[in-house]
C-alpha cells in the first residue's frame, strides 16, 4: 500500500512553517515530565541519549564480565541487554511461506544458522528445526518468532522492528495481540509527499518512525521537506532515523526534528546515517563504531544511536554523564 500524499504547494508551506522557526529551537529543552514506563524516555527528546543493539546484544562486553559472543538475533543475546540496561533491542522481521513471521536479518538461513535455504521458502516447523550458530560452540537456540521475542522481551525492553519485506500489516497484527505493542517501535521509509505515514494502517495504533535519506544511494525527496511533513502526525511520533544523509540535508532534518521535539536517531556503522564520515574517521563499519563516532553524533545533536557495541556505548555515556541529560549540541553550525 502506498501512502497517500500531500498536494505540493501545501507541502510547501507546511516545510516553511517548520523550518522558520527552527533556530531557537536548538537549546530548549523538554518540558515534558519523564514517563514512567518503558516509553517515556524515548518519547522525552531531551532525556539524554539512547542506546540501541543492532540485532540485540551478541557481542561479548567484557567490562561487564560477559566475554562470550552470542547468535545476533537470539533471545540469549535479549536477555544480555536486559542485563546490561541497554534501551532498545533491533531485531530483524521475515516470512516463512507459510506466513510465520520469524526473527532473522539475512534472506537466507545460511550465515546465521546451521541450515541452508531462503526463509520465504521453508515453512515454520523447517525454520524451528535449525540452530542459530553459536560463536563460541555453546548452546545455541532455534530462531525465535517474532510472537516469541515480544513475549520475552515484555516489560523488560524497548523493541525496534526492522520489517525486511512488505508485511508490514501482519507484522502489526502479530505486535498488536502480543501485549507488548507499548514498548514496540516500527519504521519504514517515507517518501515525498507522503501524508504522516503514524496516522496510516498499519501504524496509526503502535509507535512509528519514519525513516529519511537515500535507500541503496538512491534519494527519496529532499530529506527536510519530508520530516516536516512527517512530524505532523497526530500519533506522535518519537524519532527521525537519517539515513545516509550528506551533512547539508542533516542539518536542515535536524532543524525540523528539533522545533518538534523529536529525537535524532543514527546508526553507528559504516556507510549508515550521515553520509561518508565514518569512511573519513577510520576504514571500515567495526571500527567506525566506536568513542570519535559517538562523540561527533552527540556533538551533532543525535540522541538515538544504534550500534554493535552496545557496553561500550554505555560505558562511554555513563563516563561522560549523558544518561538522563539533554546532549549538548556543541556543533550546531556544522
Amino acid at each position: 500500500m502506498r501512502p497517500a500524499r500531500i498536494p505540493s504547494r501545501r507541502l510547501a508551506a507546511l516545510t516553511a512553517m517548520v523550518v522558520v522557526g527552527a533556530g531557537p529551537a536548538f537549546a530548549e529543552p523538554s518540558a515534558e515530565p519523564r514517563g514512567p514506563d518503558l516509553r517515556g524516555r524515548l518519547y522525552d527528546w531531551a532525556d539524554g541519549v539512547l542506546v540501541v543493539a543492532h540485532r540485540a546484544c551478541h557481542a561479548p562486553a567484557p567490562s561487564r564480565g560477559m566475554t562470550a559472543a552470542l547468535p545476533e538475533n537470539s533471545l540469549a543475546a535479549l536477555d544480555r541487554c536486559v542485563a546490561l540496561g541497554v534501551d532498545m533491542v533491533e531485531i530483524d522481521i521475515r516470512r516463512t511461506v507459510d506466513g510465520a513471521l520469524v526473527v532473522m536479518h539475512d534472506p537466507t538461513v545460511d550465515r546465521t544458522t546451521n541450515g541452508h535455504g531462503r526463509v520465504s521458502e521453508m515453512s515454520l516447523r523447517e525454520v524451528k528445526a535449525l540452530r542459530l550458530r553459536s560463536p563460541n560452540g555453546g548452546p545455541a537456540e532455534a530462531p525465535p518468532t517474532l510472537g516469541e521475542y515480544l513475549a520475552r522481551a515484555q516489560g523488560r525492553i524497548l523493541v525496534n522492528l526492522d520489517v525486511k519485506e512488505p508485511i508490514a500489516e501482519p507484522v502489526a497484527q502479530v505486535v498488536l495481540a502480543s501485549g507488548a505493542a507499548g514498548q514496540v517501535l516500527v519504521k519504514a521509509r517515507a517518501e515525498a509527499g507522503a501524508a504522516p505515514m503514524a496516522d496510516l494502517p498499519p501504524y496509526s495504533g503502535l509507535a512509528f518512525m519514519p525513516m529519511v535519506g537515500a535507500v541503496n544511494g538512491r534519494a527519496l525527496g529532499d530529506p527536510a521537506g519530508i520530516t516536516a511533513l512527517q512530524v505532523l502526525a497526530e500519533n506522535r511520533i518519537p524519532a527521525i532515523e537519517l539515513c545516509d544523509l550528506r551533512r547539508s540535508e542533516f542539518k536542515a532534518v535536524r532543524a525540523a526534528a528539533r522545533l518538534a521535539r523529536v529525537r535524532l536517531w543514527s546508526n553507528a556503522l559504516a556507510g549508515k546515517g550521515l553520509k561518508g564520515f565514518w569512511t573519513r574517521v577510520r576504514a571500515g563499519g567495526a571500527a567506525a563504531d566506536g568513542r570519535r563516532t559517538w562523540a561527533r553524533l552527540i556533538g551533532d545533536g543525535v540522541s538515538v544511536i544504534q550500534t554493535n557495541r552496545p557496553a561500550a556505548l554505555l560505558d562511554y555515556l555513563d563516563a561522560r554523564g549523558l544518561r538522563g541529560h539533554a546532549p549538548p549540541v556543541v556543533n550546531a553550525a556544522l
